[in-house]
């Protein structure tokens, strides 16, 4: 059974130090509206960038979760994620004057009780699912995570944890997923780290905010645990953190072996293109999708530069995902490489600007008039598209000044990215 999508009644606000940089930094949460998603804003920068909380951002980082958009990061963000899926909080705002999220008390408790604080309520749009269908699998040296389906029941994780320490006993902890189990089993899970590596992770500038009361040393005597296995636990915790970047609930059965932050993503990366193979064969429909007939009424385009044939999605006015289907009775393969049919890049670009056009429309200040392609800049055209293909064209706004929108946007086929640009546009009156 599908749950509403959650945002929150209020804002609310915390300040901290980061575990890592050992900076302060203060953080406004406020609600969004439906689709919106999490999304991170760094205010203590010119414009205000934007970063959603979704695997597309994701960037390798050691011992912490780190998102980057164009040269701009978030960081050790996974506690909070973590406490926003564990409470099924789906759409918030969040405006950060550093690049660092607070550490807090090390475990995600603090972040339970701030959006409990705020209160959650539903919205009228269900929340974004991923059924798993079949098993997945992901290794790492001895790292590993499975996911399995599980027929359809809420997310189940089990975490087998072994430490490079002889003195350091690992173990396992399984858990059903409800706000529930999060808040009293999960949430309080401090972050840990090795006595016998202390020296060596401080001298390589880790942990500058690390202190006894937010960090569980593991092999020193004097150090108290807040649970049972609390180091799994947060391992566990890590887990759902990342998991949460697949921008929907999941519903599996989640295996992990001594997995991290990268292997992780990796997994989540591997359900993405699960999702987004639903998505575009339309075995997954969503509310906000729309035929040729809802594209017609929206687009001026006519045979034969209407270049979208479905659309899949689309968030708000910040995000859509489209569909081209590819067919040799193209009237541009007669006199473009007819022995060898490509689609012309050109082409691509123009379906890619037709698709965010549609999605700047649909702004209410923005209605009835016209979004004219005025730039296009960081084009890529990286692999062929030919007969039969079906092309998946995704938009994202980037940054709105008045009349003037700037758009990122890729074309995929089977996954592949097959063209990217930057596209600006400007709005005049039609």
């Amino acid at each position: 059974m599908s749950r509403k999508q959650q945002t929150l009644k209020t804002s609310v606000e915390i300040s901290g130090i980061g575990l890592h940089s050992g900076e302060e930094v203060h953080v406004r949460v406020l609600p969004a509206p439906i689709d919106y998603g999490i999304e991170f804003v760094r205010t203590d920068l010119e414009d205000a960038p934007t970063i959603p909380a979704h695997i597309r951002y994701h960037s390798l980082r050691e011992r912490r979760t780190q998102l980057k958009r164009e040269g701009v990061v978030v960081e050790t963000i996974e506690h909070f994620l973590a406490a926003c899926r564990g409470l099924g909080i789906d759409n918030l705002r969040v405006e950060m004057d550093g690049a660092e999220f607070p550490g807090a008390d090390g475990s995600a408790k603090p972040f339970v009780e701030l959006l409990q604080k705020a209160v959650a309520t539903e919205q009228k749009q269900d929340a974004k699912v991923l059924i798993l269908g079949e098993p997945i699998f992901v290794r790492d040296g001895d790292a590993t995570l499975v996911a399995l389906p599980n027929g359809g029941e809420e997310l189940s994780l089990q975490y087998v944890a072994s430490f490079d320490d002889p003195e350091v006993t690992g173990g396992v902890f399984s858990m059903k997923v409800t706000p529930e189990t999060f808040a009293e089993q999960l949430a309080p899970a401090r972050t840990f780290c090795l006595a016998s590596e202390v020296e060596a992770l401080q001298a390589a500038g880790f942990g500058k905010g690390a202190t006894r009361e937010n960090t569980v040393v593991l092999g020193d005597p004097d150090t108290a645990q807040r649970l049972p296995d609390e180091p799994v636990r947060h391992k566990m915790l890590d887990l759902l953190g990342d998991l949460s970047l697949l921008g929907a609930d999941l519903k599996a059965q989640v295996i992990a072996t001594k997995s991290g932050h990268s292997t992780n993503a990796r997994l989540v990366e591997r359900l993405l293109d699960l999702m987004q193979d639903q998505e575009t064969g339309g075995l997954v429909e969503r509310d906000s999708g729309m035929d040729i007939r809802e594209i017609i009424k929206m687009l001026p385009h006519r045979y034969p530069f209407l270049l979208i044939d479905r659309v899949i999605e689309v968030e708000g006015y910040k995000r859509a995902v489209a569909i081209k289907n590819v067919s040799i009775n193209e009237p541009f393969f007669q006199g473009h490489f007819p022995e060898r049919p490509l689609m012309p890049g050109v082409l691509q670009l123009e379906a890619m600007a037709q698709l965010a056009g549609m999605l700047l429309l649909r702004r209410l200040e923005y209605s009835g008039k016209l979004a004219v392609l005025w730039s296009l800049d960081k084009v890529k055209l990286r692999g062929g598209v030919t007969p039969g293909d079906q092309l998946r064209l995704e938009v994202e706004t980037t940054r709105i000044k008045g009349d003037t929108v700037q758009c990122r946007g890729r074309g995929l086929v089977a996954n592949k990215v097959v063209c990217e640009a930057v596209l600006m546009f400007t709005i005049i009156e039609s």
